[in-house]
């Protein structure tokens, strides 16, 4: 079989085009895509793509005869045609566990490069076990996580294991902090996984079972306790999402996170009353997402493709802080940026599939992550967006 590659029609496809962030993703391609650029928008609506194509005319002249492509998640075969003619897919189809194997298993038959934004640790643990092999066999980069989760945090950990000695045992802490209200595909996913933990555990389980050793090196990711922050005073309290589970991943496979590895991921908080706050609305929407009535009640409040407007999200910002320790150094670093559930989102999705299809990067294959698939060329592209990534 010919697998995608130089031969592609396109050199991205973004499916999903018309939603609210795969409209916010085609917007950022159609403003700063390099000249040559091949491009297709891909859906179920053949009318709200060629109405987004316009509004993409209007942004660069360029994007009048931009090709759609007609796809759904129900057709496998209309996904294994777009998979198969193009070298990365983006795709920001979700709830990902409910809809998003399909294109998956056209990308990793097709050997085509994959970024998606999910945030459930439960899809990324499934997608591993049924298809990382596959994918691996083809050439294909099965790249999940490409937004706010997971990419400041694993190619924040990432560059801070850069500023500390190698070869030694190192101790890594994120601190998050967001000024912007949860896009509706967080909120879903947050919603699904509330109601998941029976079968999200069995799915991690299946993947550390099939996870080769790594002899000689070890990796924790303890939860940790709530505690003030060193330097700043916020509280921090342990920040349950699939963040962890990524860098993880990264550093079982990257030998510069040191022979003994740890990461705890915190949510950070300026005044006590906050995390009070935030407890109470976390236990009360876990208790909901058990009752299905109540799930489905609170899912029409902030639904999946819906999104604030353009300066609610102009104000938006999100700052993720990072102390390392090890071999007797220290550091603190702090990756930063604007609307994380949008704007930034969108720009991180773009940004990692054209450093797919563009950059020289280190010969990988099969369920990758951000650090592991594009490490720096990563980091120097979103930098060059205006992302921050800073040693403090």
């Amino acid at each position: 079989m010919d697998y995608a590659g130089d031969m592609a029609d396109y050199d991205l496809v973004v499916f999903g085009a018309t939603g609210f962030t795969g409209a916010l993703t085609a917007e950022y391609l159609a403003r700063t895509a390099p000249a040559g650029f091949r491009w297709a928008i891909a859906g179920r609506n053949p009318g709200k793509l060629a109405a987004l194509r316009e509004h993409l005319a209007g942004i660069d002249e360029r994007w009048a005869e931009l090709p759609i492509r007609t796809a759904d998640t129900g057709d496998p075969a209309s996904l294994r045609e777009i998979a198969a003619a193009a070298k990365v897919v983006v795709t920001t189809v979700g709830p990902y566990l409910a809809r998003g194997e399909p294109l998956v298993v056209a990308c990793a038959a097709e050997g085509t490069d994959y970024v998606d934004l999910t945030g459930e640790p439960e899809f990324v643990d499934r997608m591993y076990v049924a298809h990382h092999a596959k994918a691996a066999e083809t050439g294909a980069r099965i790249v999940h996580c490409c937004g706010f989760d997971s990419i400041p945090h694993d190619l924040g950990v990432w560059y801070t294991v850069r500023q500390l000695p190698e070869n030694v045992p190192l101790r890594v802490d994120g601190y998050v902090r967001v000024g912007a209200r949860p896009s509706g595909g967080t909120f879903a996913t947050a919603l699904d996984a509330f109601s998941r933990r029976t079968q999200s555990t069995r799915a991690a389980k299946q993947r550390h079972e099939l996870e080769p050793a790594i002899p000689g090196r070890s990796v924790h990711i303890p939860a940790g306790a709530p505690h003030r922050t060193p330097g700043t005073g916020h509280w921090a309290v342990p920040l349950p999402t699939v963040d962890p589970q990524i860098v993880r991943q990264s550093a079982r496979a990257l030998p510069r996170y040191g022979p003994d590895f740890r990461y705890r991921h915190f949510a950070a908080f300026a005044h006590l009353p906050s995390v009070a706050a935030t407890a109470a609305g976390v236990g009360a929407l876990f208790a909901a997402a058990q009752l299905p009535p109540a799930r489905r009640a609170l899912s029409r409040l902030l639904a999946p493709g819906e999104g604030p407007d353009a300066g609610r999200r102009a104000r938006s910002w999100f700052r993720v802080r990072f102390t390392g320790r090890g071999g007797g150094e220290e550091v603190t670093t702090e990756v930063s940026g604007g609307d994380p559930g949008y704007d930034e989102t969108a720009k991180m999705l773009a940004e990692s599939a054209l450093c797919l299809a563009f950059d020289e990067l280190p010969s990988t294959a099969g369920q990758l992550t951000t650090a592991t698939a594009m490490g720096d060329a990563l980091i120097g592209r979103l930098t060059r967006a205006g992302i921050g990534f800073r040693t403090l």
